[in-house]
């Protein structure tokens, strides 16, 4: 007999897995807080179950961990674990503590398969999506063991903030994505609010209207570029999905979403997409469009790229005339990168399928500058 591990269900999941051994749903809901509540994966410890579900349960079921195969800690208290989900292939975990909040990121694939230029994921290569359970159990050991290790009280919460901005793409996982959303939500599980859970997409425009239907949480779309050829070479998916059709998503999604806003990120590369020229783009193709902030990322360098981060200076300027736009703008703050831990850098150990290091070069980034009608008359000519 298949032993289900319980990390896979969600709570209507787990009410159905209860059913079929012939309990009601209240136990269900029992299980799910010593599970995720708790961090319990022994069933004898689950007091207030029955002895006989119990002994049904151990023969039937299991929490299953991921096995950690080390842990760093940076100077700055970020700390990344490396999971091993099996088959040679291992996920980087990221905790980053704030004064206000502590924020896990989280691994949806094993490798990522879009394979934008500027991410060491994507050039690892793709090996599979993971399975529920496995991007649960990122959360579940982060949880419990940073519980211990602080010392919290029962019922305190190690982390505030969930983002789905881990090794891979989410949508491209959708399956096991939104029962993995459903138990951070759910008050028996981790209890997060909508606000402070964040998929963070390349672009699926199908899967954004999915989600916006199925599970809206925050969300948080890899822009990069203000215009469809640039974007094209730095976010390939981009050339399935070009930038019109993603906003219009975006406008869609902002319907049921937690938040009024989109939040775009914008990783900032030095002489591809960092001009005062590129942000006055980017301005006028999102103004009174779309309500969004632009949050413009460092660069964290890594040696197959061939990119180079832009300087300080570079990304204030454009900044500025974001923000003199009147479009909300952050820098985000690189946290972890003495661990390999930041944006961009996660890793792991990926059994490619998708002969990324050969197709992923290091030629130039062919920066074209064709107006952005001229563009699209030439997709649309290309598609009919």
């Amino acid at each position: 007999m298949t032993v289900a591990n319980l990390l896979d269900f969600d709570l209507d999941g787990l009410a159905a897995f209860c059913e079929r051994l012939g309990e009601k749903r209240f136990r269900a809901v029992q299980l799910f807080r010593w599970i995720h509540q708790k961090g319990a994966s022994d069933f004898e410890q689950m007091s207030d179950l029955a002895k006989s579900l119990r002994s049904k349960l151990a023969g039937a079921a299991e929490v299953r961990p991921l096995a950690v195969i080390s842990e760093h800690v940076s100077a700055d208290g970020t700390v990344k674990w490396l999971f091993d989900v099996g088959g040679g292939n291992a996920v980087e975990t990221v905790f980053i503590p704030e004064d206000d909040r502590g924020t896990l990121c989280v691994s949806s694939q094993a490798g990522c398969a879009v394979g934008c230029r500027f991410c060491s994921t994507g050039h690892q290569g793709f090996s599979r999506n993971l399975a529920t359970g496995e991007i649960l159990a990122q959360l579940w050991h982060a949880e419990h063991a940073l519980r211990a290790r602080l010392g919290l009280k029962p019922g305190d919460r190690a982390i505030t903030n969930v983002v789905m901005m881990g090794m891979g793409e989410p949508l491209q996982n959708y399956a096991a994505l939104v029962p993995a959303l459903r138990v951070m939500l759910d008050d028996h599980g981790y209890g997060l609010s909508r606000r402070r859970v964040t998929v963070s997409t390349s672009g699926v425009v199908p899967m954004i209207d999915r989600l916006r239907e199925d599970c809206a949480v925050a969300l948080a779309v890899s822009l990069h570029a203000p215009n469809d050829p640039l974007r094209d070479e730095l976010v390939p998916l981009n050339r399935k999905y070009p930038i019109d059709e993603l906003l219009d998503a975006c406008v869609r999604y902002l319907d049921a979403a937690p938040r009024d806003f989109i939040t775009f990120e914008y990783c900032m590369l030095d002489g591809v997409n960092d001009t005062p020229e590129h942000a006055r783009e980017l301005v006028k193709l999102v103004s009174g469009r779309v309500s969004c902030k632009l949050n413009l990322i460092p660069f964290n360098p890594f040696p197959q790229s061939g990119l180079k981060r832009s300087s300080n200076a570079r990304v204030q300027a454009f900044a500025q005339v974001l923000i003199e736009a009147g479009i909300v703008t952050t820098v985000r703050k690189t946290r972890g990168d003495d661990i390999d831990a930041a944006c961009g850098q996660l890793a792991g150990e990926v059994q490619d399928r998708t002969n990324a290091r050969n197709r992923m070069t290091r030629a130039p980034i062919k920066v074209v500058k064709k107006p952005q009608a001229e563009a699209g008359k030439q997709r649309q000519e290309t598609r009919t």
